[in-house]
C-alpha cells in the first residue's frame, strides 16, 4: 500500500483546525501508511497549541513551521519533508469524508492521473440568514462561473485545475514546486505548469469535500478583491497570460463595459447609454438569479447583495491590479 502524504497550510485556524485533522483522522485509509504535516505561518492565535496537542497524540502528525507565512512556501516545505508517493493538499478551512483519501488514490492509479481532486462543497460554520445567502451565492454558476469543482458535474472529468490536488510526488521532479512569490493563485499556476508539460488532471463528480466560506460581507469583499488582484499579479510574475484561465477575468471586463463608456462621455454622452444597457442586463441577471435559489433558510436581500459584492470586489481587485504592475516590475 502506498504511503501518503497530507499538507495542510495553516496560519490563524483555530475556529476550523480541529475539524479538518478529526476528518483525517476518521479515514479509512491505514494511519500506519499515513504522514500529515500542517505547515503553520507562525499564528497568533492557539492554532500552534492545536496542533502540537494532535502531535503529541498521534504518532503521524506533524508541525512544521512557516516563517515565510504564505501558503507556497507551506507546501514546498510539506514537500521537501514528505516521504509518500502520493502529496494531497488539503486545507484547514476543510473536511474530508472518511473515505476521501482512498478514493482519491484508487482513481489516480485507474485513470494514470498527474492530479486528481473532488468536488468543493461550500458550507458555513455559522448558520443564518446572512452566511446561507453567501454560501448560496459561492455555489452558483452566476456567481462563481464556471468552476467545476464548484457547481459539480455528473461524469468524470478532465479539467484544468482542482481544489486541494492529489499528486504524484514525482510531478513535481517534473515541473518544479509552487511559485513561491504567488501569495495567491499558486495552485492554479501549478496545474497550468502540469497541463502545459502534458499531464492529466481529473475531477471526481462523487467525491466531496467541504470548504468553510467566509461569513461576513467584509471578509467575503476582502477575500474576493484579494483574488482578482492576484490574478493580475500572477501573469506579471509568471510572464504568462495562461497561467491563470480567462474565466478569471470576467468581473474586469464586466466593470470596465461599465467603467469605459462612463468615461467616454467626455468625448460623447451617448456613450452613457452603453454603460446603462450594461448595468440593467447585470441587475436583471443577478435579480432572476437571486429569486431562483433563494429558499427558507436564506434572504433575497441578502443573496442580491452577495452577488454585487461579490462580482464588484472581484474585478476591483484586478483593476487595482492593472495599475500595480509598474511598482511590481521597479521591485523586481
Amino acid at each position: 500500500m502506498e504511503k501518503i502524504s497530507l499538507i495542510i497550510p495553516c496560519r490563524n485556524e483555530e475556529k476550523y483546525l480541529s475539524r479538518c485533522l478529526d476528518s483525517i483522522l476518521n479515514n479509512d485509509y491505514p494511519k500506519e501508511f499515513l504522514e500529515v504535516f500542517i505547515v503553520d505561518g507562525l499564528s497568533g492565535d492557539s492554532s500552534q497549541k492545536i496542533i502540537k496537542d494532535y502531535e503529541n497524540r498521534f504518532s503521524f502528525i506533524h508541525l512544521l513551521l512557516n516563517e515565510n507565512k504564505t501558503v507556497p512556501y507551506a507546501m514546498n516545505l510539506g514537500i521537501k519533508n514528505s516521504t509518500g508517493e502520493y502529496i494531497i493538499r488539503l486545507d484547514a478551512h476543510s473536511e474530508i469524508p472518511n473515505d476521501y483519501i482512498s478514493k482519491l488514490i484508487f482513481w489516480s492509479k485507474k485513470l494514470t492521473a498527474d492530479n486528481i481532486g473532488a468536488i468543493w462543497i461550500t458550507d458555513i460554520k455559522n448558520k443564518n440568514l446572512k452566511s446561507n445567502s453567501i454560501k448560496k451565492v459561492l455555489s452558483n454558476k452566476i456567481g462563481v462561473g464556471n468552476s467545476f469543482f464548484r457547481i459539480g458535474l455528473d461524469q468524470i472529468k478532465e479539467v484544468d485545475t482542482v481544489p486541494f490536488g492529489c499528486y504524484k510526488k514525482n510531478v513535481f521532479e517534473k515541473i518544479g514546486l509552487y511559485n513561491n512569490k504567488l501569495t495567491r493563485n499558486q495552485d492554479i499556476e501549478l496545474n497550468k505548469r502540469l497541463k502545459s508539460s502534458g499531464g492529466k488532471i481529473y475531477l471526481l463528480p462523487d467525491l466531496f469535500c467541504t470548504y468553510y466560506a467566509r461569513e461576513t460581507f467584509w471578509e467575503l469583499s476582502k477575500n474576493n478583491y484579494l483574488n482578482g488582484l492576484w490574478n493580475i499579479l500572477t501573469v506579471y510574475i509568471t510572464k504568462r497570460i495562461y497561467s491563470v484561465s480567462i474565466r478569471h477575468f470576467i468581473p474586469l471586463i464586466f466593470l470596465l463595459s461599465i467603467i469605459l463608456p462612463v468615461i467616454s462621455m467626455i468625448w460623447n454622452p451617448l456613450f452613457g447609454y452603453a454603460a446603462v444597457v450594461f448595468s440593467v442586463i447585470y441587475i436583471l441577471t443577478i435579480l432572476t438569479a437571486s429569486l431562483k435559489i433563494r429558499d427558507e433558510h436564506s434572504s433575497f436581500y441578502f443573496i442580491f447583495l452577495t452577488f454585487i459584492i461579490l462580482h464588484f470586489s472581484y474585478g476591483f481587485g484586478s483593476l487595482i491590479g492593472l495599475f500595480r504592475i509598474n511598482f511590481l516590475y521597479k521591485r523586481n
